[in-house]
């Protein structure tokens, strides 16, 4: 699936978080690094609607997310950097679940596709627990599952290992490297980034690097030794 930014502006007033981006994106693993402040995040969430360009465009498999907002957002998942804030329900099958409810699905039909999901990423015995129950990589992987139950083409992570053990770091990177779903990554985990296929780097609002994980990293770590 493509992802077009056509000069695509982001600004608060005078100030300009996002200058004039082009850049089509259409590689399994895309990694996204950059300083805090420095429009990576802004980048990101241009892709799913959660804000808007001030000019420019940014389209979604042919979708503007502007004009076609809600078939645009159909194909992106977003999980933030604190994936519990976005669980709405307090037992994650139920938290699942409600992201199907508005489809016109079944109660058999969600049942069914909640179970998969849980199936699918392993936690079919955490079903019945509390979210504010699970451990980091769970809350993660909940997520994750609660994101992709309703199909989006495209699966946006922010800062996903952040304050994660050796251990559930490692799982969350082997989930996302078993992903099927295209899958875009922000990360100052720079080890997480070294196996995809192409790593932007941001700095102060502007695309400063795009290359291969290896070229743009040691960018990055020159842009953050300045």
């Amino acid at each position: 699936m493509d992802i077009v930014f056509s000069a695509a502006t982001v600004a608060y007033g005078a100030r300009i978080a996002l200058q004039p981006l082009t850049l089509t994106l259409s590689e399994r693993r895309i990694g996204v690094v950059g300083l805090n402040g420095s429009g990576k995040t802004t980048m990101a969430r241009l892709i799913n609607g959660l804000v808007k360009p001030t000019a420019g465009t940014v389209t979604v498999d042919g979708l503007d997310t502007v004009t076609d907002e809600v078939a645009a957002r159909g194909k992106t998942g977003f999980i933030f950097q604190n994936p519990q804030h976005q669980m709405i329900l307090p037992i994650l099958a139920e938290d699942i679940a409600f992201g199907l409810k508005n489809r016109k699905l079944s109660k058999a039909e969600i049942a069914g596709k909640t179970d998969a999901i849980l199936s699918r990423f392993g936690i079919s015995h955490l079903a019945r627990r509390r979210v504010h129950e699970l451990s980091g990589g769970e809350t993660q992987l909940g997520a994750i599952a609660s994101v992709l139950v309703t199909g989006p083409d495209l699966l946006i992570l922010d800062e996903p290992t952040n304050q994660l053990d050796l251990k559930n770091r490692g799982l969350i990177e082997r989930t996302i490297a078993g992903l099927p779903e295209q899958v875009l990554v922000i990360s100052h985990d720079l080890a997480l980034l070294e196996s995809f296929d192409r790593v932007l780097v941001f700095h102060e609002g502007r695309l400063a690097a795009d290359d291969t994980p290896s070229n743009a990293i040691a960018a990055y770590r020159n842009l953050a030794s300045c």
